[in-house]
């Protein structure tokens, strides 16, 4: 990765940990309550780990990241003491409601506490009672540094951080962390473990980080990890890429996921609604779509998509929708809560995703769960949610005339799209439903902290107690 790059990713921090997760649900606010039903019901579930585990992000909570609080409230609901840990505290826009307030009164804040003088140089003191083990997990930080002064300088605060938030772990008794995302916050969990010896894991999510592994030390973190949560095959895949074949067993598969009962109910639907959720930024691709709207209402001067999302192309593209003659057939809906997307997914005919790269969208669970087809690129582990012609249409991405075609073909036949949108609702409901996937998560927790037998790459979801 030349110098540049490494400049701008190092440039705004809070980016550094959005991308990945971007378009996974990356448009909606709020939260999404979870029902503990499959999850072991409402009565209070035995802890299946002797003490407490954290999760660290970069910001939590968030309403673009809601699929890490379903996940969190997954495991609280099969009797998990989760700590919640942040890097920032989250702006006032993320905290739409009750369920955010209370996550964000109850989260450590490590930046926060790194500030502070006082408590900064209390959490050092304690950690130079291991003088050791401090000092490898500063040469830790300075040999996974990325190349020039100002990366060195990031892996230096991000020292700092770790013995923060180590000492504020070790404090809580905390048995395990598990991280969200394989950047810049988890390279504050791998020093944070390298400064208390707590085991860690994360979530790799994908795309962006595979376009610079080395930058991220993806190998690294690999190598230290308990394991590694991968969403997809396909993540999987480039984690045995980019790490040495002895931790290849490390790597499991655990998806992302959401609530299918949220989608269960259906509303009227017209035969011309097109819907895009996500951010609207150069990786989701929609200048395509534009075009390919304009080329489908060649044909069907009827249809009207709706963008649900905001983000630095807005403007842009309001302007470029104007020039294409647009104006009147697409509205800019901006972020949305859960409820509104889930009211707007029950009235759309098509759900269409025309992005460059992808992990495996959040946003199409959704839309497959209300029984939506979807019409999307093949990109990333987007086919291991999505069968062509069976749930939706899969096309080659950049190319607005064939994406047009296969918006025409979904919409042309109401029957198609029945058969498409049950096909698609019985996909997540197998598959991706968060319950199920919060115990997999945990089996591998509880198996790592307890020195169980390494599960098989898909996880069971059966609890040891």
């Amino acid at each position: 990765m030349n110098e540049p790059e490494m400049d701008r990713a190092e440039m705004d921090r809070a980016e550094m940990d959005r991308a990945d997760t971007e378009g996974a649900g990356g448009a909606a606010a709020g939260s999404e309550p979870m029902d503990s039903r499959k999850g072991g019901g409402t009565q209070p579930m035995k802890n299946p780990v002797d003490g407490p585990i954290a999760y660290l992000t970069g910001e939590y909570p968030r309403a673009t990241d809601t699929f890490i609080q379903r996940e969190v409230a997954g495991l609280r609901a099969l009797g998990f003491d989760v700590q919640t840990c942040s890097v920032r505290r989250t702006g006032k826009e993320h905290i739409v409601g009750p369920e955010q307030e209370s996550e964000q009164a109850r989260t450590f804040h490590v930046l926060e506490t790194t500030a502070h003088p006082i408590k900064s140089l209390k959490a050092h003191a304690r950690a130079l009672k291991a003088p050791a083990r401090y000092l490898r997990a500063l040469r830790l930080a300075w040999d996974t540094a990325p190349k020039g002064v100002r990366g060195r300088a990031y892996n230096l605060i991000y020292f700092a951080e770790a013995v923060a938030l180590a000492d504020h772990l070790k404090a809580k008794g905390v048995r395990h962390v598990h991280n969200h995302i394989a950047k810049s916050s988890c390279t504050l969990t791998m020093l944070t473990n390298a400064v208390s010896d707590i085991p860690f894991s994360f979530t790799m999510h994908g795309p962006d980080i595979f376009f610079a592994p080395e930058h991220w030390r993806l190998d690294e973190k690999i190598a230290r990890a308990a394991f590694v949560s991968c969403i997809s095959d396909f993540c999987r895949s480039q984690g045995m890429f980019f790490s040495e074949r002895d931790h290849w067993d490390k790597l499991h598969i655990v998806h992302c996921g959401i609530d299918p009962d949220r989608y269960e109910t259906l509303g009227e639907r017209k035969g011309n609604r097109l819907l895009f959720i996500g951010r609207l930024a150069a990786v989701k691709g929609v200048p395509v779509l534009l075009r390919a709207l304009k080329k489908a209402r060649e044909q069907r001067p009827d249809l009207h998509l709706t963008l649900i999302g905001d983000g630095p192309e807005r403007r842009d593209l309001e302007a470029e929708a104007a020039a294409l003659g647009l104006a009147d057939a697409i509205t800019f809906a901006g972020y949305c809560s859960q409820s509104e997307v889930a009211d707007a997914l029950r009235e759309t005919d098509c759900l269409v995703l025309p992005s460059f790269a992808e992990g495996v969208p959040v946003v199409l669970m959704e839309a497959m769960a209300a029984r939506v087809p979807v019409v999307a690129t093949l990109v990333g582990g987007v086919s291991e949610l999505v069968k062509d012609g069976e749930s939706g249409r899969l096309v080659p991405p950049g190319n607005p005339d064939i994406f047009a075609e296969a918006i025409l073909q979904v919409l042309a036949d109401e029957d198609t799209r029945r058969r498409m949108g049950e096909a698609g609702r019985k996909k997540v409901v197998e598959e991706f439903d968060i319950r199920e996937e919060a115990k997999r998560l945990g089996v591998l927790i509880a198996s790592s902290v307890r020195g169980a037998a390494r599960p098989p790459k898909r996880p069971g979801t059966e609890l040891p107690r």
